[in-house]
């Protein structure tokens, strides 16, 4: 039978230090002729050879896309748990390209005479079944908790997992004999004999060894894939098996995909002319005549996920019927790439299920699949970087955006440009910067634009330029029901309308259209204060930056003292000009506020600024605790009362944003953003909600308006603090007419208000 798995070919060559070069020769020219998987010898005791993981990883460097394996691991004399470090940090430097194969041991007089344990064949498959254990254990980076494991053979107490892989690094194991095909069945991810050491009918009682096994795992049998090393060489005439002509190995290998579900093949060579005759002649016909024999392998087969992963997932979604056009794009909590993508930068989360979807059509399907588990939670993630935490949830949907990053100049002359939800800002600065253009964009570039652009997007440049909305020409979304729209200022007017300051409630927005500014070095300025008279500090800085030219926008961040330390405020300033006299002028108010501790100015790119994003992938983990208000002046109460707030303890993080300038100028029902009144945001984190939501109570006195993205409590109460009456009437009146049934209610929802009759 076959087993439905794409067709896939291999080279096995021979990790001699006779040539080492030709060695690596051979292994760069399997990747020129389209073979998919390089694999050498692991016999470490053998000085004739290079050591083979050193191999695989030159080879790697040297090479873009074949894949990389031994034939197989000596198990006996590579520890697993290095192992599984070894094969996670060779996959991540080869952009997934790391396979695993494994063997029992052989040869047990030059194992034992290099350090390792000699072991009966008994022993030896209980030590390969411990090892599988011990490298899936430490490659199960999501699980989030250290590995522990008290074997006969292997013992690690707390060892922390990772690092993690890019792709699923599958086990093979090189075997023949009943037990460890067992093995195979009930663990493994591939069978990989060679043709040479079986004999006829060999290929069939072991499938049906490692299928019976796999059965009684609860496995099924699809899940393993079945490959064969070969060897032969090319004649005119027919000579034996693997002796003759190219249609001749086509002839006698099908049968074996065909009927003994073979979807690897492995060419044992070391001669480059039988590598690329094989490539060249035998592939090519042996795909076209295993398609027309199994026309479902010409689509790319079938692809099972392990019972392991399966056992993983979450109640109440209908995992079984995922639409064919997502299943590319579909993570499960049993995949390696759940670590990625389950928490934010500050949420931990564990989602049943995330669709990255890379396309509109993608997101139209995602969402379908979504309206058919009303039950359950659905977050929309764009960069992931959301204090709100909304981009994820626990046992719920997830339509992640992020591959949808694509940034676009339409028209220079009116500097239009398009970019995806996915994009995140330090990479649109960084695409913007030839043309001398920028857009203020929050303070930290691994934002992504779509939770920022439909919320309102308070940045280094607000008080010259205005909010990130303020500059959105027109975008494209999906809405409840799963058609797409435009909305503009002529087209949909309204629903362009709520999309700037409440976008999240009424549909995914698949692309926006920007009309982005002129944007040269600028000064950047970080200054560190003496803040003992917190409440007079807070009061003069207010009242510098109200009196400052638009140019200069300013944050500031305070905490509680450290102790033995004296309090400080970090004050951080814009100014937007390349002039130093003009900036140093702009900035001397701020500088007269209390004795400095530590200054910086500078005078430099935008770019420079906001490429502050940490690499890799989000790890956050519990709940974050945030609070948002917005208020026109730092007035004297207000000082005192954030003074005291700040060193009750309650709070690690309090900062305020400048905003008012050109975010005033524009008409305060222009959008959906509410009280553009405003000259602050403040914002402040705590670590416990006994502490911290009192005081704020306390402090939430002084405020007209809350910013949506900097806050965590979802009362129904927060609209109203956020939303002036009419604002908030209007918006659920569109709420009902665009999404009745309140698909998009994992968002501050805005319930929908019926129509009256």
């Amino acid at each position: 039978m076959n087993y439905g798995h794409n067709l896939q070919f291999g080279t096995f060559i021979t990790p001699s230090n006779k040539d080492p070069q030709n060695t690596v020769s051979l292994a760069k020219r399997s990747e020129e002729l389209g073979y998919d998987l390089v694999t050498f010898q692991d016999h470490p005791y053998q000085p004739a050879f290079l050591d083979t993981w050193t191999l695989m990883s030159w080879v790697a460097g040297q090479t873009e896309r074949i894949h990389i394996a031994a034939n197989v691991h000596n198990l006996p004399l590579r520890d697993p748990a290095i192992l599984a470090r070894s094969a996670a940090s060779l996959d991540q430097l080869s952009n997934g390209r790391l396979d695993l194969a494994l063997g029992a041991g052989a040869f047990w007089a030059a194992i034992e005479a290099m350090g390792g344990r000699k072991l009966s064949a008994s022993e030896s498959v209980d030590a390969l079944t411990e090892a599988i254990a011990v490298i899936r254990g430490l490659l199960d980076v999501g699980s989030g908790t250290p590995f522990s494991y008290d074997g006969d053979y292997y013992h690690l107490k707390g060892a922390e997992r990772g690092p993690l892989p890019l792709h699923d690094i599958p086990i093979w194991l090189g075997a023949y004999k009943p037990r460890m095909l067992r093995l195979i069945g009930q663990k493994a991810d591939g069978w990989l004999p060679s043709l040479g050491y079986m004999k006829p009918g060999d290929l069939q009682s072991g499938n049906q060894i490692i299928d019976k096994a796999a059965n009684e795992a609860g496995r099924d049998p699809r899940e393993i894939r079945r490959m064969l090393n070969i060897s032969g060489q090319f004649h005119a005439a027919r000579e034996g098996l693997l002796q003759g002509p190219a249609s001749q190995w086509v002839e006698e290998l099908l049968p074996l995909i065909v009927e003994d579900g073979i979807s690897t093949f492995i060419l044992m060579a070391d001669d480059m002319q039988i590598m690329e005759q094989f490539a060249e002649e035998v592939v090519p016909a042996l795909r076209e005549a295993a398609y027309e024999a199994i026309p479902e392998l010409a689509h790319g087969g079938v692809q099972i996920r392990r019972a392991e992963a399966r056992a993983k997932r979450r109640q109440g979604i209908d995992y079984d019927h995922v639409p064919a056009s997502l299943a590319h794009t579909v993570i499960e909590p049993g995949d390696i790439d759940y670590a990625r993508v389950k928490s934010t930068y500050m949420r931990g989360g564990a989602p049943g299920i995330v669709f990255q979807v890379n396309n509109t059509d993608e997101v139209i399907d995602a969402l379908a699949f979504a309206r058919k588990h009303p039950n359950l939670p659905m977050g929309i993630r764009s960069g992931g970087h959301g204090i709100s935490g909304r981009s994820t949830n626990n046992g719920g949907i997830i339509i992640d955006l992020s591959h949808m990053n694509q940034i676009e100049i339409l028209d220079e002359a009116s500097r239009r440009v398009r970019i995806g939800p996915g994009a995140r800002w330090m990479d649109v600065a960084i695409a913007l910067a030839p043309y001398g253009w920028g857009m203020s964009s929050g303070d930290y570039g691994g934002v992504g634009v779509g939770g920022l652009a439909t919320a309102g997007g308070i940045g280094w440049l607000s008080r010259k330029h205005g909010l990130t909305i303020d500059h959105v020409r027109a975008v494209e979304m999906v809405l409840a029901d799963g058609s797409v729209v435009r909305a503009s200022e002529e087209e949909n007017a309204d629903l362009f309308w709520a999309v700037r300051g409440a976008g999240g409630n009424f549909g995914i927005v698949t692309s926006f259209e920007f009309e982005v500014y002129d944007v040269g070095n600028i000064g950047w300025a970080q200054l560190v204060f003496d803040a003992s008279d917190a409440a007079s500090f807070l009061k003069q800085w207010g009242a510098a930056v109200e009196a400052a030219p638009r140019d200069l926008t300013s944050f500031l961040i305070m905490g509680p003292p450290r102790r033995g330390q004296p309090p400080i405020a970090q004050v951080l300033a814009v100014v937007d000009s390349d002039q130093p006299d003009k900036i140093i002028n702009i900035l001397q108010p701020l500088a007269n506020i209390a004795p400095m501790y530590d200054q910086n100015v500078v005078l430099t790119p935008y770019t420079n600024i906001i490429a502050n994003a940490q690499s890799g992938y989000h790890d956050g983990y519990g709940e974050p605790i945030a609070h948002s208000g917005l208020i026109e002046h730092i007035t004297p109460e207000f000082a005192r009362d954030a003074a005291q707030f700040i060193y009750s303890g309650a709070t690690y993080f309090f900062q305020i944003r400048a905003v008012g300038g050109a975010v005033s100028d524009v008409p305060p029902d222009a959008t959906a953003y509410g009280y553009r009144s405003a000259n602050f945001s403040i914002a402040a984190m705590g670590a416990s909600h006994r502490q911290i939501d009192p005081a704020w109570r306390q402090l939430s006195r002084h405020f007209k308006g809350m910013y949506l993205n900097f806050e965590t409590d979802q009362h129904p109460d927060r609209l109203q603090d956020a939303f002036p009456p009419q604002t908030l009437e209007r918006l659920q009146a569109l709420k009902q007419q665009y999404d009745p049934d309140n698909v998009f209610r994992d968002n501050f929802n805005l319930s929908p208000i019926p129509e009256k009759q």
